[in-house]
């Protein structure tokens, strides 16, 4: 038989072969938490001219993290140190907390996921907010985790109604975004650290804060970081401008903290990547001017929204969302003729909340290209 036979005969025989999933991924959809906007472009057939759709910091990181990482492009042959010891060094210094209390991971996604592996088996309840980021639930789904999920009250997570559910429900872990995603509202410090008085006994709080450094000062509450109750999570893709480099860090008592050597990917963080986030961890005064340059935008926003007749949800991050004025199908109309212009941007994914559309700060050129393209696409959604 020629090699060419002998493979023919391979496939035929094959060809109904598949790899032995488990019954878990079997039943998991072929889904994925965000369509991103490279994808879009892709079926667009155009590259978009304003990018204000993913939460992304459009005024870049500090010149300091970009120089380090150009220095460290050298010695990427190297794997990057697996206990972030320099990075975990400083964060402690700057957080008040020890290096014990840290676990630096591939940004927030990333230590979701190990979060989940370590709390979460097949039938595990969960408690989120409907409509909260995906992401987590995303993670929950994988490992067989059974989600409950509790309406937001108005425009805000509810903390007690979601511990009250944990209790319920019998929850190990509970999600919580403040400020939150994607909705831009915050509790005041004392709201979070007052509502874990009913945190149930068992029940981890993941409290996500990505956000932090845009909110009002208060925000954080007061919580010791021996808590073994909650475990925090912050990023270097907001504030920072390091999206691309993917990388976070969670905060919590030394014991979880341990916990997660036991699963997560100790060579996953890559080296320039720990080289920046340390060197813009240092220039906080560029960290300060990038605060000064949300908030402004953030009011730029909110006055293109009154212009057009539309409100602008108060907003502690570095997006606002906007009312649309409509339910749902006004304003996936509105997103629809705002990107077919060229300008990316997105939306909550449900009711209420799908009334509205969420955009990103940027720069002002970018802005200034959705200040143009959203009374159009306002005309289109109502003439629809």
């Amino acid at each position: 038989m020629t090699p060419l036979a002998g493979a023919a005969a391979f496939g035929q025989n094959h060809a109904m072969q598949t790899p032995r999933y488990t019954s878990l991924v079997r039943s998991l959809p072929a889904t994925v938490p965000f369509v991103g906007p490279e994808t879009q472009e892709r079926a667009r057939g155009a590259p978009f001219a304003a990018r204000l759709g993913a939460n992304e910091n459009g005024f870049g990181p500090s010149p300091r993290a970009l120089e380090a990482m150009r220095r460290a492009s050298a010695d990427q042959w190297m794997y990057g140190d697996p206990e972030s010891h320099d990075l975990k060094e400083a964060l402690a210094a700057h957080l008040g907390v020890t290096p014990r209390h840290l676990v630096v991971g591939e940004g927030i996604d990333g230590l979701l996921g190990y979060l989940v592996r370590l709390l979460v088996a097949p039938g595990d309840a969960v408690v989120t907010s409907d409509g909260a980021y995906p992401t987590f639930n995303y993670h929950v789904a994988g490992y067989g985790g059974v989600l409950h999920k509790v309406p937001y009250a108005s425009d805000f997570e509810d903390p007690a109604a979601l511990f009250a559910r944990a209790g319920e429900a019998g929850a190990k872990l509970v999600y919580l975004a403040n400020p939150d995603n994607p909705m831009g509202s915050a509790h005041p410090g004392h709201v979070i650290k007052s509502a874990l008085a009913d945190l149930p006994e068992g029940t981890l709080l993941a409290l996500d804060e990505a956000y932090l450094e845009f909110a009002p000062t208060g925000t954080a509450p007061r919580i010791d970081p021996d808590d073994p109750r909650v475990i925090r999570l912050r990023t270097f893709s907001k504030g920072y401008g390091l999206a691309g480099a993917r990388i976070g860090y969670a905060i919590a008592a030394p014991g979880l903290i341990a916990a997660f050597d036991k699963v997560r990917n100790h060579f996953g963080l890559n080296r320039a990547a720990q080289i920046g986030a340390l060197a813009a961890l240092n220039d906080q005064a560029w960290l300060d001017q990038t605060i000064a340059r949300v908030a402004a935008c953030r009011d730029r926003l909110a006055a293109i929204a009154a212009e057009n007749g539309l409100a602008a949800l108060p907003s502690a991050t570095n997006f606002v969302t906007i009312d649309c004025g409509g339910g749902g199908d006004v304003a996936r109309a509105v997103l629809a003729g705002v990107v077919r212009r060229g300008v990316f941007i997105r939306m909550p994914f449900v009711a209420p909340h799908d009334r509205c559309i969420r955009v990103s700060c940027g720069p002002e050129d970018e802005i200034a290209l959705f200040a143009r393209a959203l009374p159009q696409a306002l005309a289109e959604a109502h003439a629809g």
